[in-house]
């Protein structure tokens, strides 16, 4: 028979490829369903005891380019002269440059007191409630409550997003407190928006490191190159990131487009993985530090910066 030291560790090398398989199956990026493996993780070393988890956090952007945005990557052979005059004093125009933010959240409810968590204050701009031509919209705002019953079958449940409150902070920016109601331990929330915007020189900063661990954030930028950021992504061991040359076409019908279909742009990706509030306890009796935020600033002549979010607030909190 195999003594008790031997079957300890036998046991030990079970649960470590356990973990380890646990790992590989995630994140799950794709949204409308838990995967068979996120129902079954409950946190890794150093976050076992947590209230709530994040699965999984995304921020995707992209920019939408269109009629005299176009003409600044045209040949001078593709100019006539009906034409030059738009050329020149249109190669970047705000009104023809839409930024998309699509957002995706989704929290794991540990415990009855980390139902909470499922309660989210989303900030954007806006100047007056939705007056100002060049306010953000907040749009497509979708919430699924998903529980198991006493039989194990998954039931999903949508929640109504209309009554949501409306908080102003300042002059230019508004919070929308979304509260999800009948939460309980073992529920998982999904969260997804967008939010587009004509200004094309503010980018929302992105926040890793939340009040409960975090699996898996991705930041994904594509930028059209005509326009320069200072990208500020954060040192830290947990977060990796990197830039590659990417293409935008443009969204355009006009007569007079004979080149310059597409644009070159700079294409960012930072991802965190298995990150744990600042301060929280680790295994090396120490506490886990600080995190910096993703942030960006236009440098682009011509584009001048829009107000800031407040100071100490992000666009994304989860209580």
């Amino acid at each position: 028979m195999m003594d008790f030291s031997l079957r300890k560790f036998v046991l030990f090398l079970s649960l470590c490829a356990l973990a380890g398989w646990t790992h590989a199956q995630l994140p799950n990026e794709k949204f409308g369903k838990p995967s068979s493996m996120e129902w079954e993780f409950f946190g890794w070393g150093d976050a076992l005891d947590a209230d709530a988890l994040i699965l999984c956090k995304t921020m995707k952007v992209t920019y939408k380019l269109s009629d005299q945005v176009a003409n600044y990557n045209r040949s001078e052979s593709a100019i006539s002269s009906d034409n030059f005059t738009d050329f020149g004093k249109n190669q970047i125009d705000p009104n023809s440059i839409i930024v998309k933010h699509e957002f995706r959240l989704r929290t794991k409810i540990l415990k009855p007191e980390g139902a909470r968590h499922a309660n989210i204050d989303i900030t954007y701009y806006d100047t007056d409630f939705g007056k100002s031509d060049y306010n953000d919209e907040l749009n497509d705002l979708k919430i699924r409550v998903f529980t198991k019953n006493e039989k194990g079958k998954v039931v999903k449940r949508s929640v109504d997003t209309k009554g949501f409150a409306r908080e102003r902070i300042n002059e230019n920016y508004v919070v929308l407190h979304v509260e999800v109601p009948d939460v309980q331990a073992g529920s998982i929330i999904e969260y997804q928006y967008d939010i587009s915007s004509t200004r094309p020189g503010f980018l929302y900063d992105w926040v890793f490191q939340d009040s409960i661990p975090t699996v898996f954030t991705k930041c994904d930028i594509d930028i059209p190159a005509i326009l320069q950021f200072n990208m500020n992504v954060p040192i830290h061991r947990l977060i990796r990131s990197g830039v590659e040359v990417g293409r935008l076409n443009y969204d355009t019908n006009r007569p007079d487009m004979k080149k310059g279909k597409s644009c070159p742009t700079n294409h960012y990706t930072v991802i965190g993985e298995y990150i744990v509030p600042e301060g929280h306890p680790l295994k090396n009796n120490t506490t886990a530090d600080k995190i910096a935020p993703f942030t960006s600033q236009i440098i682009t002549p011509g584009i001048t910066p829009p107000p800031a979010l407040p100071a100490g607030s992000t666009h994304l909190k989860i209580q």
